[in-house]
């Protein structure tokens, strides 16, 4: 499917010649879609905001440069939502990544894809991302209002009339929902949406983290901090059983591990934890090696530092600040002349070239995570609408669903388009 300009500002949203009034509740990637997509369809578009901003977590992602979404097939998409990615179909092909990155360029924000398929802005900017959102909003005279935290949505029987702020009220003939879940609660996530659904009768699945970094047990690890490895494999085992395994970029932390990969098996982690079981996450420092070609490699090194010390004779392989640590777990003594270095010792470098071990104590808080799992039950939103099968008119968007996805842009993607479907429907154009 191939994106374009037609899918975008389908204007006449009437029903019965009465101009319909849609609010939106969050002012994250998915509700500034909603609002911008329900004005854009003709209907007059309140966005209520806690925040004294807008997009205050779009700003962040991808460590400020904007992770918008991923280059890879749309029909590939699903299998990056474990557990309720068939929920997200009707979505995905309504308003799909290609449409997201064209809808972007017509706010004069080129992308780029990089490595794993993941597309940034070609500024490196997230902030630039919010600012094509806001123009969004502008043009199409959505009314932004700030410091509003919705204490209720209103219901005349089974359907929405309005949402109230305390003291203040509005009237209107369909709420978009899209608060976020309970992850970074300095942007506004702090769970509020979940409150507002169960109000109305909705299954809210407890909040978990999905993608969050670990802690680790090895004190070696927190003399690393800031360390990131790239093209390494992480693989997790549990009761030395292999569950799970990643290639890519981690990060050492002052409390363990983070990185897009560590985050991605975090999932697999975090259940063992809950499992009461313990996981050990093996770091392959050179997958691209073969054991008899990693010792070849080896073997090349030494005979080039011949003369040196062993913990000198690393440094075209590793990482200054690795150095210590391996030899150290390989049981070699650091001030040992390399022409001195057995083959015993030579192979137990080799395992820990290929399998450094750590021991996984923890996950950071839900505060921490990058996204939350669990929210609004899926069984209860029409997936062709987003709207509630409890509650006429009420529509659902973003990470406030029971949906969450992999690391590398999908949960954005997710995000948009959920909105992006979720405004048309508020706006009668389902």
């Amino acid at each position: 499917m191939t994106g374009g300009a037609s899918r975008f500002f389908i204007v006449d949203g009437m029903k019965g010649g009465f101009i319909l009034r849609v609010i939106v509740i969050g002012g994250g990637p998915a509700g500034m879609m909603a609002a911008g997509q329900a004005a854009a369809s003709g209907a007059s578009v309140i966005l209520l905001e806690r925040n004294e901003r807008l997009g205050k977590k779009l700003a962040i992602t991808g460590k400020g440069r904007g992770n918008v979404t991923n280059a890879a097939d749309i029909g590939d998409f699903i299998q990056q939502f474990p557990g309720n990615g068939s929920f997200l179909y009707t979505a995905f092909y309504r308003f799909n990544n290609e449409d997201l990155r064209h809808f972007f360029l017509q706010q004069g924000v080129s992308t780029v894809v990089e490595r794993g398929g993941r597309v940034f802005p070609q500024s490196q900017r997230a902030a630039d991302l919010v600012d094509a959102m806001h123009c969004f909003l502008s043009q199409q005279k959505v009314r932004v209002l700030f410091g509003r935290r919705v204490t209720a949505i209103l219901t005349n029987g089974n359907r929405v009339s309005g949402v109230s702020c305390g003291d203040e009220h509005f009237p209107a003939d369909a709420v978009v929902l899209a608060t976020g879940g309970a992850s970074y609660p300095a942007t506004g996530s702090s769970g509020d949406g979940y409150l507002l659904a169960k109000k109305l009768g909705h299954t809210i699945i407890a909040p978990h983290s999905a993608l969050v970094p670990l802690e680790t047990a090895e004190a070696w690890g927190r003399e690393l901090v800031g360390l990131s490895l790239k093209n390494v494999t992480a693989r997790v085992k549990v009761n030395g059983r292999l569950i799970a395994e990643e290639f890519g970029e981690m990060l050492f932390t002052h409390y363990g591990l983070s990185g897009p990969i560590i985050l991605t098996l975090s999932r697999v982690v975090v259940r063992a934890l809950e499992q009461k079981q313990q996981p050990h996450i093996l770091i392959n420092l050179k997958p691209a090696l073969k054991p008899e070609q990693l010792d070849a490699r080896l073997l090349r090194d030494f005979e080039k530092y011949a003369r040196k010390q062993f913990k000198n004779s690393l440094v075209d392989l590793l990482p200054q600040r690795l150095i210590v640590p391996v030899i150290v777990l390989a049981g070699i003594p650091p001030e040992l002349p390399v022409h001195q270095v057995s083959k015993a010792q030579r192979t137990a470098l080799l395992e820990v070239l290929t399998c450094l071990p750590m021991t996984v104590t923890g996950k950071r808080p839900l505060r921490e995570a990058i996204v939350t799992a669990g929210g609004v039950s899926v069984k209860e939103i029409n997936p062709a609408t987003m709207g509630s099968k409890l509650i006429k008119e009420l529509y659902f968007a973003g990470e406030l669903l029971d949906v969450d996805g992999n690391t590398g842009g999908y949960n954005l993607q997710a995000a948009f388009s959920t909105g992006f479907l979720a405004g048309s429907s508020a706006a009668g154009k389902e």
